[in-house]
């Protein structure tokens, strides 16, 4: 088994999970229930971590995860038919149902 991430939430961590779950990569979660360690560990020690099962696929998921993060750093994008700001993540308009603009 090979670390492919952590992050100090643990919520970003399972989601991370998730997205290499939707990939068909098997990946387990560890340090989920260590931050009441913090203060006897380095807090960085105590992180939750996703460490992928195949050592083989830790690349493919390292570079999935990346792209998965670019997506949530992307600008809002504006709605051409109400106006309305919508996370880059999404693609639909969380107000009206539009189609996100192509490009």
């Amino acid at each position: 088994m090979k670390l492919a991430y952590t992050h100090p939430s643990g919520i970003v961590v399972a989601q991370a999970r998730s997205v290499l779950e939707l990939a068909g990569i098997d990946s387990v979660i560890r340090n989920e229930f260590a931050s009441g360690a913090i203060g006897e560990l380095a807090p960085i020690d105590a992180w939750p971590e996703v460490w992928v099962v195949r050592d083989r696929d830790c690349d493919a998921a390292i570079r999935l995860l990346e792209e998965a993060q670019k997506s949530v750093d992307e600008a809002d994008w504006e709605c051409a038919l109400c106006g309305s700001a919508s996370p880059a993540t999404f693609e639909y308009c969380w107000h009206c149902g539009g189609d996100r603009p192509s490009g």
